[in-house]
């Protein structure tokens, strides 16, 4: 049994995710359950906070952050989205990617880490360039 981080969600995340699982489970092609179910897992075992109380430091809905690969070095940046707004050329990730599902709640400093067909991808979180939370977009 692997060892996660604690991680955290605002109440208005939660419940808008929380939504989309259902939405997505009941009208959504079968193939994509398990990514679902691994986004539910994931919501299961955050703390929730007021939006106001989220740690300026956690990926949130619309946060964009950058991450360091362990291995290699390089930098990506990207934006966490919902599937509709997605735009993987644009560093757009939809919150039901790997990545995605992810790093959702994870903070500064932490690892994160996501099996991938060829292994384990394994990236630290080096900064949030932009969260709405501490923006005061507790809506968007």
């Amino acid at each position: 049994m692997s060892i996660k981080n604690k991680i955290y969600i605002s109440e208005f995340d939660m419940k808008r995710l929380k939504g989309l699982i259902k939405f997505a489970e009941e009208r959504w092609d079968k193939r994509v359950v398990r990514y679902l179910e691994e986004l539910d897992d994931e919501l299961d075992r955050a703390e929730i906070v007021k939006p106001e109380e989220i740690p300026t430091d956690v990926i949130t809905m619309n946060s964009t952050f950058r991450l360091s690969h362990l291995d290699s070095g390089e930098e990506v940046v990207y934006t966490l989205v919902f599937p509709a707004k997605a735009d993987s050329k644009n560093g757009k990730i939809s919150i039901l990617a790997l990545v995605g599902t992810a790093v959702l709640g994870y903070r500064v400093g932490d690892t994160v880490k996501w099996k991938v067909p060829a292994g384990l991808k394994r990236f630290r979180v080096k900064e949030i360039l932009y969260q709405p939370e501490a923006a005061g977009d507790y809506h968007c």
